[in-house]
């Protein structure tokens, strides 16, 4: 029987042999009946009972509480607590009394009721008192809290902890993942003037599929046809947007068009691809240790991905001097890789890889730069978010080449926003522009056939 199973045994043995046992010690009519739910009082209780439970039992081994069984086992063990505490809890206040100490032993605290919910997909905590969640493209604010700083700071050096990372003073900055694949990062004091601040981009647990981006209007069927073409076709493509505008969750969804027979390779800074294929290396960036040694950046992993056989190279995110490597993958026998960066049109996109380029100290020539690029991409996605939170896919170029040293594109698809309803939301229409790409002959080339009339100049939906 290990240490932890012990504790447990020995609590619930104590609990039952009632009064005589001292637990009840702390009892007193400041927490009998309904007024226990009010205010300091509950949480009071709530501190005691967890402050036991940690006492009797090796939390430091709650790495290995993931097993329902044990799960189990400590919800007896607290149940036995609040019995003996505080036996005149109602059964409401009793199970709320059992289900925030059982979040805060083996969760995130406060953060779980969030986590839970389905509806909210962005946390943002600004401070222990302040914690906003996005619901449906709204921002409002939540009625979660945290108890001071202090807990705050627990909670997040959890969350950090358990993917090898940390956050003091000397690293006040910091990106992580929950287990759920959602992206995390935080910043504490004295970085964070009003106390630690704490932003999780959420990620349902089955990733979101062509069917449900059509049916919240994302894009249209004509524009999943052309993407799921040239995926298969091995094109190169870029996916630009601004902050929250979804393109991870396009990448993860376009990437169910890659064979199952290729070989995929994932670079990240915090991994939260969730792609659909078996045949997959996922490698993510390390920031350096305490003594700033031991970094491996987004370019080293790019490099060292070049050497290990991949058929396709998926970077979550370029950022930086790693856009001038993944553009030689690109162009050196690498077809069908994908990436995104923070751009607001396919143009500034563009304009951003240049200036990622720079950014690596590499020495070359504006026009020679441009073709790299030219060479490289084949077609960019841009996606948006539109005021009042819709998300749209509102724009599908293709890269064609340079004219002296301007890269010449075309746009094939596009959304036209026509205006705001009472609601405060966007809504507009999708089109067809009348260009033909010039890659649909090596989509035929891979067995690959479009409708005839399907870039004709039209109208393909409205929103």
């Amino acid at each position: 029987m290990s240490r932890l199973q012990q504790g447990i045994s020995k609590l619930n043995n104590l609990s039952n042999q009632g009064s005589n046992t001292g637990l009840s010690r702390l009892s007193s009519p400041s927490f009998g009946g309904s007024s226990s739910s009010g205010g300091k009082n509950f949480e009071e209780l709530k501190r005691q009972i967890h402050s036991k439970l940690v006492e009797r039992l090796d939390l430091s081994r709650v790495k290995d509480l993931a097993s329902d069984a044990m799960r189990r086992d400590i919800r007896r063990a607290i149940e036995h607590l609040c019995d003996t505490e505080n036996p005149l809890l109602n059964r409401i206040e009793r199970e709320k009394l059992i289900e925030e100490i059982l979040d805060e032993t083996l969760g995130f605290g406060p953060l779980e009721p969030l986590l839970k919910d389905p509806t909210v997909s962005e946390i943002m905590v600004n401070g222990p008192k302040k914690i906003y969640v996005e619901r449906r493209g709204k921002i409002e604010r939540s009625e979660v809290v945290f108890r001071d700083n202090d807990h705050l700071l627990q909670i997040i050096d959890r969350i950090v902890s358990k993917v090898g990372r940390r956050v003091d003073e000397t690293s006040p900055l910091c990106d992580a993942r929950l287990p759920d694949g959602s992206r995390v990062n935080a910043v504490i004091p004295p970085i964070a003037l009003d106390g630690a601040s704490l932003s999780i981009r959420r990620f349902g647990a089955q990733p979101l599929k062509l069917e449900d981006l059509l049916n919240y209007k994302a894009f249209t069927p004509e524009m999943a046809m052309l993407l799921e073409g040239a995926i298969k076709a091995r094109m190169n493509v870029l996916i630009s947007g601004g902050t929250g505008s979804g393109k991870t969750t396009l990448l993860n969804t376009l990437s169910a068009f890659i064979p199952g027979d290729e070989r995929l390779v994932t670079i990240e800074d915090a991994a939260e691809l969730q792609l659909q294929q078996d045949h997959i290396v996922r490698l993510e960036t390390r920031p350096p240790n305490i003594e700033g040694k031991g970094t491996v950046s987004c370019r080293d992993l790019v490099k060292n991905a070049l050497r290990m056989r991949p058929d396709r190279i998926i970077v979550g995110e370029c950022r930086g001097a790693e856009a001038l490597d993944m553009l030689q993958a690109m162009n050196t026998g690498h077809a069908g890789s994908m990436t995104t960066l923070h751009a607001n049109t396919p143009r500034d996109g563009l304009a951003r890889l240049e200036t990622m380029i720079m950014m690596g100290g590499t020495e070359l020539p504006i026009k020679a730069m441009r073709q790299q690029i030219a060479s490289a991409v084949d077609l960019i996605i841009q996606v948006n978010r539109l005021q009042g939170g819709p998300r749209k896919m509102c724009s599908i170029t293709e890269v064609l080449n340079m004219e002296q040293d301007i890269i010449i594109m075309q746009e094939i698809f596009r959304f036209r926003q026509v205006g705001v309803d009472q609601n405060g939301r966007a809504f507009g229409q999708f089109e067809a522009t009348g260009v033909r790409p010039t890659f649909v002959p090596r989509l035929e080339q891979k067995g690959i056939k479009l409708p005839s009339n399907m870039f004709t100049e039209r109208v393909l939906a409205r929103d």
